[in-house]
């Protein structure tokens, strides 16, 4: 797990993922070689941050959003939220700005955010929870869970996929923006007509931990039933332990998926975390290790 305790040090508050999205393509660089195919690349200005990993003749696409909530300074010591991340009186900051790094406390609530750093920090810097990884026997707690675990998940995917597109989105957990030009580059490069999300969802009355990986049924969006029997199906031949899951609320780039004018079914498929978009995100080590041999499982026969 030394990588994901790396990635999940990296900064990457939605419209700021460049330094992400470097340290997964260094990833893959170093690591291409050594997967079942060798996969085609698509990066750079072109594509805002997103990669998109082209393996052999794709009949599904899973995606994983790179970025995180956060806030954004704006004057007078003021702060605005980016995303949704839960208001925490004192709870630490990070960030850098033109006058070199930050760490400062939150100050006040929802209504009005501030923070404590002795100087006026540049408009438009992104801050960041700082991180404090804890792991035992039966969970892993940390910042950002969402997504980096959904990020993890597809790159480990890409160790064994044969036939498939493995991508890394953006700005997602502040209103999408990067779903649609990415669909519309598959759907003119190697169309496909489904999709898989790769991402954290919550600990409900009907989603506990220990149960296994998360398939939804619905949540704010409902994708079509028949795509998801499928996947009940599947998920109950392959013997992972999985857990249904059911909500008015909430949303992922399954969304803009559901929103784009291609027929293309979708279902989100993750593990659960309670502390959401907290600094303590906690998942457990058990359903998340379910979500991390389902993927490879589905990917070989849809």
């Amino acid at each position: 797990m030394k990588f994901l305790f790396e990635i999940l040090k990296q900064n990457s508050v939605s419209s700021d993922e460049s330094q992400t999205s470097e340290f997964i393509l260094k990833y893959i660089e170093q690591r291409k070689k050594s997967w079942k195919v060798l996969p085609e690349i698509y990066s750079g200005e072109d594509f805002h941050d997103c990669i998109l990993l082209k393996f052999g003749e794709p009949r599904t696409a899973v995606f994983a959003h790179i970025d995180t909530i956060g806030f954004m300074s704006r004057y007078n010591n003021q702060l605005i939220s980016i995303g949704g991340p839960e208001v925490i009186e004192g709870v630490i900051l990070e960030g850098r700005d033109s006058l070199g790094e930050i760490s400062c406390k939150l100050k006040g609530d929802e209504n009005n955010i501030t923070h404590d750093f002795p100087r006026g920090i540049d408009p438009g810097t992104r801050l960041s929870f700082a991180q404090n990884i804890r792991v035992d026997k039966e969970f892993i707690q940390a910042a950002y869970l969402d997504n980096r675990l959904g990020v993890y998940a597809a790159l480990k995917l890409c160790e064994t996929i044969t036939l498939g597109w493995v991508v890394f989105s953006t700005y997602e957990e502040h209103g999408g923006g990067s779903m649609p030009f990415l669909l519309k580059f598959i759907q003119e490069t190697a169309p496909i007509k489904q999709a898989l999300i790769s991402d954290i969802t919550w600990i409900t009355e009907g989603v506990q931990f220990h149960k296994g990986v998360v398939i939804s049924i619905r949540d704010k969006f409902i994708p079509r039933k028949k795509f998801i029997d499928r996947i009940v199906s599947l998920a109950k031949d392959s013997g992972i332990p999985f857990q249904l899951e059911v909500e008015e609320y909430g949303g992922s780039d399954g969304r803009e998926v559901q929103f784009s004018p291609y027929a293309i079914d979708w279902c989100f498929i993750g593990a659960a975390e309670e502390n959401v978009h907290s600094p303590d995100e906690k998942v457990s080590l058990a359903d998340y290790e379910a979500m991390l041999n389902i993927y490879p499982y589905l990917m070989e026969r849809l």
